[in-house]
């Protein structure tokens, strides 16, 4: 096993709430929900590995490896079943998880996420890595956060903007990478199937990566699954529309109590 230690947060009471965030961002993306949930879950955020303030190893990364730190981290709180919730590349390690650990899943949140990919999909992905890999990530953060957030958000919050960029400057650019690759290479279709756990599938009706039609192929192929879409709204709901996504959220968890 290659799990590290990774800096984690608890917050609240309750069955236990794991948050997975996304690329090139950090456990405080979940302070939004957190502040909420925490009445009725423990809430478990933490940072991926070569994140924020857990250890950065060597790249390059898999699906596996952001598996077995989850895993790791459950162990070392002494979780015995466990709720996950993971945006964009979490909401890929949420499932992922629960495949090798269904006896310790008691569900799966997979926000803005995508699956059932086809071929234009990806190389529209594939164009944005090479981008990255021969520009540099800083140089086309405003191709990103063009997808990230809509006009009148970008044009409204610019210091929540100008946050996120840092959060994507301050993540050593191999491991941006990284964890981009893993995320625009995972094609979790074969297998979605076999998670049998209660799933929330949510995203935005406007997120161009992990749009309604991937998630709509995504809901039909779990087994026990609730599909919504938010209107008006891209890909980083967490930080745009957080008020939006806690009743789904919170229904949806509190249903299975």
């Amino acid at each position: 096993m290659s799990a590290i230690e990774v800096s984690y947060r608890i917050q609240g009471n309750g069955p236990p709430l794991y948050m997975v965030h996304g690329i090139g961002s950090r456990k405080t993306t979940w302070d939004s929900l957190i502040a909420e949930l925490q009445e009725d879950f423990t809430c478990v955020s933490y940072d991926l590995r070569g994140h924020g303030e857990s250890p950065v190893p060597d790249t390059p990364y898999t699906l596996d490896q952001l598996v077995e730190d989850l895993e790791a981290l459950r162990i070392k709180l002494g979780h015995e079943k466990i709720h996950v919730i993971g945006h964009s590349l979490g909401g890929m390690i949420g499932p992922a998880y629960a495949r090798a650990h269904l006896e310790r899943t008691l569900s799966v949140g997979l926000l803005s996420t995508a699956a059932g990919r086809n071929d234009e999909d990806r190389a529209k992905l594939k164009a944005v890595g090479e981008a990255m890999g021969s520009k540099g990530v800083v140089p086309v953060i405003s191709t990103l956060v063009e997808r990230w957030y809509t006009d009148e958000f970008i044009a409204r919050r610019p210091d929540l903007i100008k946050m996120r960029i840092k959060q994507v400057e301050d993540t050593p650019e191999n491991v941006f990478l990284s964890v981009f690759d893993i995320y625009s290479t995972t094609e979790m279709a074969p297998w979605l199937h076999e998670i049998d756990c209660p799933c929330l599938v949510l995203t935005g009706e406007l997120d161009g990566a992990c749009n309604p039609r991937l998630n709509h192929f995504m809901a039909d192929q779990l087994p026990n699954s609730r599909l919504v879409i938010l209107d008006g709204i891209k890909h980083s709901i967490l930080v745009e529309g957080p008020e939006r996504v806690i009743p789904h959220v919170r229904d949806f968890l509190l249903g299975l109590k």
